[in-house]
Parts: C-alpha cells; structure tokens; sequence
C-alpha cells in the first residue's frame, strides 16, 4: 500500500462517526437501538484506527496525504505522532463517553438525535487533530464549535443553557475570526497553506536571518484563537454557566473540546517559537488563568461549577507551559487532564463515589511553623533531587525548572497539609511516598512525551528579558497563594478571610459585565417580543429574561 493513501484511509475513522450522526436522522427517538450499535462500531473501529496510524508512524515517519485543492489550499491530513496521539485520546474519550450516553438518556424522547450530535461533534474533532492544510483545519475548527452548539442547546426548555451557548457562541465567532486572520497572514508569509511547508519555510528563514515580515501578526491571532477557544479569562464564564447540559456533553467538552486551544499552539510551535510577543501573551493569560480560576475551584459548593473553573485552571496552565516552550510538557498535562475530567464528570453523581469520599478521614492541622517548613523543605529536597537525578541543566532548561516550581509548590501543598497535622506517623510515610511517586512520574512521562514529540515541536530555547520579568511576577504569585493556602485552616474564622471567600465564590463578579453585555444583545427586545418568563442565574444573581423566539 501507498504510504500516503494510508493517511487518507485514517479518515474512515471521522466518517463512521459521520454515518452514525446520519443514521439518528432516521432513528431520532426513544431506543435508538440501531444508533446505539453504530456508535459502538464507529469507537471501537476508531481505537483501532488510531493504533494502526501509530505503527505507521513509528514504521515509516510522518506521512502525508496528497492534496486535494488549489493554490496550496484544499483537504490533506498529516500523519505523525502529536496527531496519532490526539486521534488515539479521542478515540478512547469518544468509546467511553458514547457507552456511558447509551445508558444515561435512556428513555429520552430524542436519544437518537444526542447520539447523532455526539457522534458528529467526535468526528470533527478528530478532522481537526488530522488536518495537514490551513484550510481543513480552519473548516474543523469551526465545525467543532457549531457542532458543540447544538449539544448544548439539546434541551431548549432550560434558560441557562440557552443564555451559556449563545455565550460560547459568540467566543467562539471571535475565534473563528482570529484563527482565519492568523491563517491568511501564514499563507501570505510562506504562499501555501500545507503544515509541514509552513513549519520549514519558517525554520529555514529564522535560520539564515531572512525577516518574517507577517509571522507576529499570525502568532497574535493563533493566541487570541487559542485562548478564546479553552475558556480563558475574562472569556471563561460560559464554561462555568454550560452545566445544564446532559453530563456526557461536560464530560466530552471539558475531556475533549477545550483542548482544541492547547492543541493548535502546539501544532503551531514554530509559529510561536518564530514570535517575540506571543509567547508572552501565553504567559501573562495562561497563568493568571490558572492561578485565578484554581483559587475560585476551591471556594465552589456545586460539584459540576467546581470542575469547571477546574478546567479553566488547567486549560490555563497547558498554555502556560506552552509559554514556556515546554510543549511535550504541555501535551503530557493535556492528556491526563483530558482522561481525569472525564471520569469527573461522569462520576460527579455517583452515589458509590459519594460514599467513598465521605469515608475518608481528615487531619486536624495544628499550625506549627516548624512543621510546615519541614513539609516545604521535604518537598523541595525530593523535587530538587529528581531533576539532579535527570541531569536538568538551569542554563539549558531554565524553563523546566521554572514549570518545577510550579509543581513544588504544590507538593508543598500536599506535603503541609499531612506533617502539619494530628495525623499518625503512617499518614506522613504515606505521604512521602506520595510525593516521590508523583515526582518520579512527572519526569519520567514529560521524558517520554519530549522524545515522542521532539520532531513535531522546536527545541527547548531560554526565555527572553521580557519573559524572565513575567515568570519572576507569575512565581511570586503562585507561592503567594500557595503560601496562603497552606496557612488557610489558622484563618477559617476571620471576618477578612470569610469575605474574601465569598467573593472568590462569586469569580470576583469578573463574569458580570461579558454577561451583561450578551443578555443585552439577544434578550433585551422589549418592543419586539413580550417577556415571558425569568430565571435567575446563580452566578451572577441577576435576572434573565428570555422571549418567545429564544425559547422556542
């Protein structure tokens, strides 16, 4: 066989998701048993799609299909390994996710058609994560989004799920447009929109000192794009808001769709390695974003809100990482997200998992200096230890250990909360047990993912002036909270910290204004359309107004 027809032959892998959405046109209602069946084909013939693309790969290298189109511009998919390893994460997300929706809206008078979008909405993801051209990847990406639309208005009758979408809908068209203007300022750079041209064309003028006249503008608007796709702040309030949706919709936005934006910076790298100011975009938003959104995740009372500032934290680190060039690292932490937030959602009304967190016991913290400074240190000595261990250079990789800073703090976290506490000497052994486990895990998955990946994405450069200033300011915040964090169970009970915590709650109201602005664009029409009926929305204690065009 061709070695590039195979790459074309890996679009079976979307198109029998296709005939599966095509299938709930004729089978829209209660048991949907046909539906059903070609779901289950269309994942199980996906993983298996996606693990012989993976032999492939490692066989003959990145494969490429020939183009369909004009002008360097038309349909090709590209075949290497960053695109085998979204296409096998889908894959397994989209098995698991359909097999849960085949039980969970059982009965549902239109099961069949929220199989059908399910299904739709997996095959234009893995259309995106296959794309070789500027123009597949720019139709995906939209098909994405309008394909998400429409699962999360499946339940018209709920006004929050309406006011949310349409939030997200008008991100989402600010994205659209961001990524088409990156996408046009490319082809006007290289003159072809094929991935791997553009990657060379760029390493090749970089190298030999040839000016890239339109190559920050792109980079800008692919960072607008990514940021607005994975609900980044102050844009994030629709992910919050998007919970009256059925739970397998969650469990595949949150597991899957969000990572769009990760993704594209990722594919992208060399775009963004070539850039001076994007990077620093990523930096600034992506980790404010983290640390905003993680401090919030913790003060939320509703499960299915908490995980979605969860998402938002993480979507924000993975570009932060993706600021620090660190992009194995970045894909590493995109895919445990990815398979954690699942089983999130889907657990989240678990009865079984209620009881088995209620039988955990926890410690009384006491308060002791000495202790927590003994907790900090353990946790920087193992972290320090290990990356000694791997031979990290801080003249090489001063990136790497800045992202171990991160990740010390929060064994730091982890570590405080078990020595200083009335907890039994088992708990600390444990603990630093823990802490090795989690150290030694980091390394030895960001090793593998780096030797995975090391020929889709630049080599690891140091960071720049201007970027060393933004991680010193990002550092300090990170330990400023952490630090607050661990000191939090000796200030539960000051009038201070108990209003910080109801602001924080509340996202610090940062949702208010965007909401504000939407409700005036698509429900205020009070000479066109009587007011029938409100709700009120939790997050922002306002009331909604919704029209009869709206609910119908």
């Amino acid at each position: 066989m061709n070695q590039s027809l195979f790459a074309y032959l890996v679009l079976i892998s979307p198109l029998v998701f296709v005939l599966t959405a095509i299938l709930s046109w004729f089978q829209k209602g209660i048991h949907p048993s046909l539906v059903k069946k070609a779901a289950s084909v269309s994942s199980i013939a996906s993983i298996l799609i996606a693990a012989v693309s993976g032999f492939f790969v490692v066989l003959y290298g990145d494969l490429e299909s020939p183009l369909l189109g004009v002008d360097e511009l038309g349909l090709s998919v590209r075949l290497d390994s960053l695109s085998v390893l979204m296409l096998l994460m889908i894959a397994l997300i989209a098995f698991i996710v359909l097999r849960f929706s085949q039980n969970y809206l059982d009965g549902d008078a239109r099961h069949g058609v929220f199989m059908g979008r399910l299904a739709a909405t997996i095959a234009s993801v893995q259309l995106l994560v296959l794309s070789g051209n500027l123009s597949l990847l720019f139709i995906s990406w939209v098909l994405t989004s309008m394909s998400l639309h429409r699962l999360l208005v499946f339940y018209q009758d709920r006004p929050g799920a309406v006011i949310a979408a349409r939030k997200k809908f008008i991100v989402a068209r600010l994205g659209d447009l961001c990524l088409l203007l990156a996408f046009l300022l490319l082809y006007a750079e290289v003159g072809s929109g094929n991935l791997e041209v553009i990657f060379q064309t760029i390493q090749t003028k970089i190298s030999s000192g040839t000016t890239l006249v339109y190559i920050e503008g792109a980079a800008l608007f692919l960072v607008l794009a990514a940021l607005l796709k994975s609900a980044q702040f102050p844009t994030h309030g629709w992910l919050i808001e998007v919970m009256e949706t059925p739970t397998p919709v969650s469990a595949l936005l949150h597991a899957g769709l969000l990572n769009a934006g990760p993704f594209l910076i990722v594919r992208m790298a060399y775009v963004m390695e070539a850039s001076t100011i994007a990077p620093m975009i990523l930096l600034a938003v992506g980790g404010f974003t983290a640390l905003f959104a993680s401090v919030v995740f913790l003060t939320q009372t509703s499960v299915k809100t908490a995980l979605g500032y969860s998402s938002v934290a993480h979507m924000g680190f993975s570009l932060l990482t993706c600021g620090l060039g660190l992009y194995p690292a970045a894909m590493l932490h995109l895919v445990s997200h990815s398979f954690y937030k699942a089983h999130a959602f889907l657990s989240s009304g678990s009865v079984i998992e209620v009881i088995r967190a209620g039988k955990v016991k926890s410690s009384t913290r006491t308060g002791s200096p000495l202790l927590i400074g003994i907790g900090i240190l353990t946790a920087l000595v193992i972290y320090a230890g290990f990356a000694w261990l791997w031979g990290i250079n801080p003249q090489n990789e001063l990136s790497l250990l800045v992202l171990g800073a991160v990740i010390v703090m929060g064994l730091a976290r982890l570590a405080t909360s078990a020595f200083d506490s009335n907890g039994s000497f088992k708990l600390k052994v444990q603990t630093s047990i823990l802490l090795v486990l989690v150290t030694v895990t980091f390394f030895s998955l960001e090793s593998g993912f780096h030797h995975m990946l090391s020929a889709q994405v630049p080599e690891l450069v140091n960071p720049n002036s201007g970027e060393l200033v933004l991680l010193a300011i990002l550092l300090l915040a990170f330990g400023i909270t952490v630090f607050g964090q661990i000191l939090a169970p000796t200030l539960t009970k000051k009038p201070g910290y108990q209003a910080l915590a109801i602001h924080l709650r509340n996202g610090l109201y940062a949702n208010a204004l965007f909401d504000r602005v939407v409700r005036a664009l698509y429900t205020h029409h009070p000479k066109k359309n009587p007011v029938l009926k409100g709700e009120v929305n939790e997050t922002t204690s306002e009331k909604v107004f919704l029209t009869e065009n709206q609910l119908a």
